[in-house]
């Protein structure tokens, strides 16, 4: 006999339960692994830092796993190990930031919007922060449209703006990047992010000094 078709639904009633279950699970996976990376970079001693970005790595390698259909785990994930390749320097992080590009470029396939374009925002600081060839893939046009991609879906994004503000500094155009870091100074506060926007204002202002100097 076949089923009715309020017997299609009560079988489908858990299925949408589970998934919409695991889609909160993701997000406090995702919720989690943003609080460690703002606690790990911000607040633990220099010391000790590689080797708790390591470690919140292949915590965030897990998330991914878990998660596989979601753009967020993958750029939390992208972050960390591109966080990890710059505290451990040196010609052996040039995979991790290999790693870390591909990571935000499935993610900016599955979900441009994602995080605010925060995809965006990380590839075009890779793209301004890695050597160029023949060593790695750095190219400062290249973070310069990805940065302005994440700056369009988010003006008022302190991370986007800080990262502009970098990219200029590099490339000594100093009034330019005060414009920049000082929008990210005035970035409004982000809900559960005191931390990271405490480090990174704290960032921008130095970077800022940096700029006025050579105005």
């Amino acid at each position: 006999m076949k089923p009715t078709l309020l017997a299609l639904a009560l079988l489908a009633a858990p299925m949408m339960a589970t998934s919409a279950a695991h889609a909160d699970a993701c997000d406090d996976r995702v919720h989690g692994l943003q609080q460690s990376w703002d606690h790990v970079n911000f607040e633990v001693p220099q010391g000790v830092r590689a080797a708790e970005m390591a470690r919140l790595n292949t915590q965030a390698d897990a998330v991914v796993a878990q998660c596989p259909s979601r753009a967020e785990p993958l750029i939390w994930d992208a972050i960390i190990t591109a966080s990890e390749a710059g505290l451990r320097g040196g010609i052996g992080a040039l995979g991790l930031v290999r790693d870390a590009r591909s990571e935000l470029e499935r993610a900016a396939a599955l979900n441009p919007r994602a995080l605010n374009g925060a995809a965006y925002v990380s590839l075009g600081s890779l793209y301004a922060q890695v050597p160029g060839a023949p060593i790695g893939f750095g190219n400062r046009q290249r973070a310069r449209d990805y940065l302005q991609r994440g700056l369009t879906m988010a003006p008022a994004d302190i991370d986007a703006n800080f990262f502009m503000g970098d990219l200029l500094v590099r490339e000594h155009d100093w009034d330019g990047a005060a414009r920049y870091l000082l929008r990210a100074i005035d970035a409004p506060a982000r809900p559960g992010r005191a931390v990271a926007d405490r480090g990174r204002k704290a960032e921008a202002r130095a970077l800022l000094a940096r700029a006025q100097q050579h105005h």
